[in-house]
Formats: structure tokens, C-alpha cells, sequence
């Protein structure tokens, strides 16, 4: 059926018929998705979302190497086989994104998205072999999806897409970002500023180890991420309906899955528990707990260096951060801190995707769970998106970062300098000349100087900030 925008501009779809188990259904002619993907197009009208690219190419592949496998095992002919390959690679490589019209939001278990791949591939090779598109003679079920589910691919589809965003774009960026970080320790390990702990002034630290322990967290995120991927190569290819592998070959999964870790460069393998594989998404709500988990410290760190760099002249303005566009349409001459709150941003979408993961668990009942389509989705957007911040604010935020004067020149003036003093002279002594300090708005040196016995030369000694930022030996 025409669409109805196309009807009110006066334009005439054509159309094609084709069959699937519920009998005729209208196709656009020139569609290569079939009859199941139109019922799926016109049942969801719901958001205009649909899978990912990643996720795309992960099916892809996946459907490549089935027929491979199956013709190795020869339940499928060579020549079928041929062309359904390269179909697939097809699909892989995103030539025929534009082909997966099913909404995000459809049948739990991606049952229509799965018969998307199936008819796109099927019609694609029919194509390649010179036949009619719809002819069937390259079968969506009995030949693109022989000894398979979509209870099973779709799981296998989504944790492979996941691992992959993790592998290829997610953890490159977070090791850009830990180099950057501790380049930046290096470059700030002499600069001495105040400590700052409930927000309030504390003992003396160096920038550079700020930026340390910024970069520990990069580092540990790094390490959360590579156990996610480990969880995610774990794959329920093979457990068909229901876990028990019901028209399926016992080899079929395993031969699969080699060949896919082959052509993808990853490590994969059949998980040893097919029943747990496929009614649940655990793996896929650890994988973004611990997206959620990186998101969290980059939220940290961000929001670190944009109040650092608060000011220019009325706030801390410890950090001068890179100007990369005008920041205001009023103020001439505003700058703001844009590469983190664009950061920042982020960080609240991955936290909402999350939680929206987390609720897909709900769907995990007896043995599927019906929410895997948002769940994919949602994991994927995640990953994508702190990957290209992080990048981002690595390149135009991070690299041209500098340090200011404001850091060290309040040091002498900190309150927490009379930290050293307790040791010789008692808590409360300290204590005490703290609190004088504050109230005659002098600094510790001073104070001590003139209402202790300690020499100038003594407290020079104690009050030498850097050697407050190191253990005592």
C-alpha cells in the first residue's frame, strides 16, 4: 500500500506480492525485505528507531558464517551457501542498512528484525543467482536461517555487537584518554595547589597527582570494560527455541562461532549452558554496569577539571581549559567549559540507557527473555556515545589543557598548612592557630611565627609544601 504522505503528494507506490505463514502481504517493489518484515513495519509504527549499525553487522556475519557452517556440515548446498555468504557480507558491511525498517520496539524476542536479516539476505542472494526477488528460491527460514532461532540470534547478535563497540571504539578511547591523563600528571607533577576535601581547603596536593588519579580511574575503567567483553564473548548460539537445540546440528554452533571470530578478530566462544544463554541478559546488564561504571568516572573527572577551571577571575581558575567556541550570545568574551558538559551530557544518557537495561531483565521469564531488541539498542548507544566523547574531550579539551599561577599562590595562604604543625606542637596547638589565622586573615607562617617558639628556619622546614605531598620516611 502506498504510504499516506505519498498519497496526499499524488505519488503511487508500486508493489510486489509476497507470502510468508500468514498468507499474502504487499511489499514495495523494490524492497529486498519480504512479507514478515512489512506485517513487523506496519504492527510498530511506534518510533522511527531502529537497530544499530553494529548490531547490523554483527547479523551479518553471523548469517555468513551459519551457511558456511551448514555447508561444511551438508545441510546446506555449496551454491546456496555461496551466495547467502555474500549477501551477508553485504549486510556486514552496511550496504543495505536502509533495508532494516523494523521499529526497535516490536517483538521482545527481535523476532521481526531476525526475519528482516533473513528475507534481506534471502532476496539479496536470489539477486546474485539472477532470480526474482521474492522467488524464494534462496529460502528467509529453511536456507538463511537453517539451524537457527531468533531466540538464540538475537542474543548472539546483541553481545557480539556490545563486545565489539567495547573492543573496537570504547576501550581505544578510554586508553587515549588514560595516555592523555597521564601525560598531563607528568607535565603538573611540580605544581603545588590546595587540597580540597567536603569542598573545603585541605592539605597541600600536586596537580599532577590530581591528574593521577584521574588517570587511575581511566586505567580501571579500561579493566572493567575487558571484563565485560570477556562475559559478552560467551554466546547462546546453538540453544534454538528454547535451549535444547531442536533443529539444529550439534556442530552447527561451534563451527559458527569459530568462523566468526575468525572474520571478526575477536575471541568468541558457545557458551557451556544454553538454558541460562538465552532466558536471561545478564551479560548484557553486567556489560552496561560496567559502561555505567566508566560513565560514572568520567562524570568525575570532567566535572573535576570544569570547576578547576572555573573563572576566569571570580573562581578557582586553577586550570585555564582550551576555547573552542564563543560562550555566550550576550557576554562578549564568555568562554565556557563546552568539551565537559558535552561529557557531562553524555554521562546522563549512558546513566538512563542503563537503567532501562537493567529494567530489561523484567522480560527474562521461563526460558526468553522478550526484551532484547531495547536492551541491544540502548547498550550500544551507551558505548557509542562515551566513545566519541571521550575522544572528543581528549582532543579539544585535555590535550591543550594548561595549568595557572591561582593553584600554587593559594597554597601559602591555605588554612590546612597547620596539618604539618600538629606533630610538633599538638592538635589543638594547631588547631588553634588555624583558627586565629582564619579570624585575623593571616597566614599559618605568620601566626606560628609569632605565637609559637618555632624559628622561621624551623617552620620553613614544616611549612614547605611540597614535601607535604610526599609520605614521611
Amino acid at each position: 500500500m502506498p504510504s499516506e504522505s505519498a498519497a496526499r503528494k499524488g505519488y503511487v507506490m508500486s508493489t510486489r506480492i509476497e507470502k510468508d505463514s500468514m498468507g499474502e502481504m504487499e511489499v514495495p517493489a523494490q524492497a529486498l525485505y519480504g512479507a514478515t518484515t512489512a506485517r513487523a513495519v506496519k504492527n510498530f509504527p511506534i518510533s522511527g528507531r531502529g537497530m544499530s549499525r553494529r548490531f547490523i553487522q554483527a547479523v551479518g556475519v553471523m548469517k555468513g558464517a551459519a551457511a558456511q557452517a551448514n555447508a561444511s556440515l551438508g545441510l546446506l548446498d555449496d551454491k546456496k551457501a555461496g551466495v547467502i555468504q555474500k549477501a551477508a557480507a553485504e549486510v556486514a558491511e552496511g550496504k543495505w542498512d536502509a533495508e532494516f525498517v523494523v521499529d526497535v520496539f516490536q517483538t521482545g524476542s527481535g523476532t521481526s528484525t531476525n526475519m528482516n536479516a533473513n528475507e534481506v539476505i534471502a532476496n539479496r542472494a536470489c539477486q546474485i543467482l539472477g532470480s526474482e526477488v521474492g522467488s524464494k528460491e534462496i529460502h528467509p527460514n529453511d536456507d538463511v536461517n537453517r539451524g537457527q532461532s531468533s531466540n538464540d540470534t538475537m542474543p548472539t547478535a546483541m553481545q557480539v555487537s556490545a563486545l565489539l563497540g567495547i573492543t573496537n571504539d570504547l576501550i581505544p578511547a578510554m586508553k587515549k584518554l588514560e595516555t592523555a591523563l597521564s601525560e598531563k600528571s607528568k607535565a603538573f607533577e611540580a605544581i603545588v595547589k590546595t587540597g580540597r576535601t567536603h569542598l573545603q581547603d585541605a592539605t597541600p596536593i600536586t596537580l599532577g597527582q590530581v591528574f593521577l588519579g584521574f588517570a587511575g580511574q581511566a586505567r580501571r575503567g579500561i579493566e572493567r570494560l575487558e571484563f565485560a567483553v570477556k562475559e559478552l564473548s560467551s554466546l547462546p548460539l546453538g540453544g534454538t527455541a528454547v535451549g535444547t537445540g531442536v533443529n539444529t546440528h550439534k556442530d552447527f554452533p561451534s563451527k559458527t562461532i569459530e568462523i566468526m571470530s575468525k572474520e571478526l578478530g575477536v575471541t568468541l566462544s558457545e557458551t557451556d549452558n544454553h538454558f541460562c544463554g538465552q532466558n536471561n541478559i545478564d551479560a548484557m546488564i553486567s556489560a552496561s554496569g560496567c559502561v555505567r561504571t566508566v560513565a560514572a568516572s568520567l562524570y568525575k573527572i570532567a566535572n573535576d577539571i570544569r570547576f578547576m577551571g572555573c573563572g576566569p577571575r571570580a573562581g578557582l581558575g586553577e586550570l585555564q581549559l582550551p576555547a573552542v567556541q564563543p560562550g555566550s550570545s550576550i557576554m562578549p568574551g564568555k568562554v565556557n567549559p563546552v568539551m565537559a558538559e558535552a561529557l557531562l551530557m553524555v554521562v546522563a544518557q549512558v546513566f538512563g540507557n542503563d537503567n532501562t537495561v537493567l529494567h530489561g531483565l523484567y522480560g527474562s521469564n521461563f526460558e526468553l527473555n522478550t526484551m532484547f531488541p531495547v536492551t541491544s539498542r540502548n547498550l550500544n548507544e551507551s558505548i557509542d556515545l562515551l566513545a566519541n566523547a571521550v575522544n572528543a574531550f581528549v582532543d579539544d579539551c585535555l590535550t591543550g589543557l594548561e595549568a595557572t599561577s591561582a593553584g600554587p599562590d593559594g597554597v601559602e595562604r591555605g588554612l590546612m598548612l597547620g596539618t604539618a604543625l600538629a606533630p610538633v606542637i599538638g592538635y589543638d596547638n594547631a588547631a588553634t592557630i588555624a583558627k586565629t589565622a582564619a579570624k585575623e586573615g593571616k597566614t599559618i607562617r605568620e601566626v606560628a611565627l609569632r605565637d609559637t617558639d618555632l624559628t622561621e628556619a624551623q617552620l620553613e622546614d614544616l611549612l614547605e609544601p611540597i614535601s607535604m605531598t610526599r609520605p614521611q620516611a
